[in-house]
C-alpha cells in the first residue's frame, strides 16, 4: 500500500485537480494544508531533495512576498531561500505530492503526479 501526501492549499484550483484525481483513483492521501501547518526548514530541504529543485525552483516568483522581501536576489543562498519559504509558505509551489517518502512530484498539471503512481 502507497503512502501518499500531499501539502495542499484548498483555493488553488490546480492543487483541487491534483487531490481530485489522486481520490478518483481511488487513494487518499495524507492532506498536509501547508498554509495552515508550515513545513519546516529540514522538511523543505527534503521535498526540494525528493523535486531535485534548488529553492528558488520551488518558489512562486509571482507572489507579492517573493518581490516584497527582495528574493531575486542572487546573493541571497539556499538557507535564506529556505527560511523564507518558512517564514512566507504561500511563496511555496503547490501542490507537492509524495509517495512513500521517497518520491515527490509538483501537480502542475495535475496529471505530473501520475508519474509517481506507476
Amino acid at each position: 500500500m502507497m503512502n501518499l501526501t500531499i501539502y495542499h492549499n484548498p483555493r488553488c484550483s490546480k492543487s483541487r485537480e491534483t487531490l481530485a484525481l489522486l481520490n478518483e483513483r481511488g487513494l487518499a492521501p495524507d492532506v498536509v494544508e501547508y498554509l495552515v501547518t508550515p513545513p519546516d526548514a529540514a522538511t523543505l530541504q527534503r521535498l526540494l531533495d525528493l523535486l531535485g529543485l534548488s529553492p528558488r525552483e520551488l518558489m512562486r516568483r509571482k507572489e507579492d512576498e517573493y518581490a516584497e522581501l527582495a528574493l531575486d536576489n542572487p546573493q541571497l543562498d539556499d538557507a535564506a531561500l529556505i527560511a523564507a519559504m518558512v517564514a512566507h509558505p504561500r511563496l511555496i509551489e503547490r501542490p507537492i505530492v509524495v509517495v512513500d517518502g521517497v518520491r515527490a512530484a509538483i501537480g502542475r498539471p495535475p496529471e505530473a503526479v501520475l508519474a509517481l503512481l506507476g
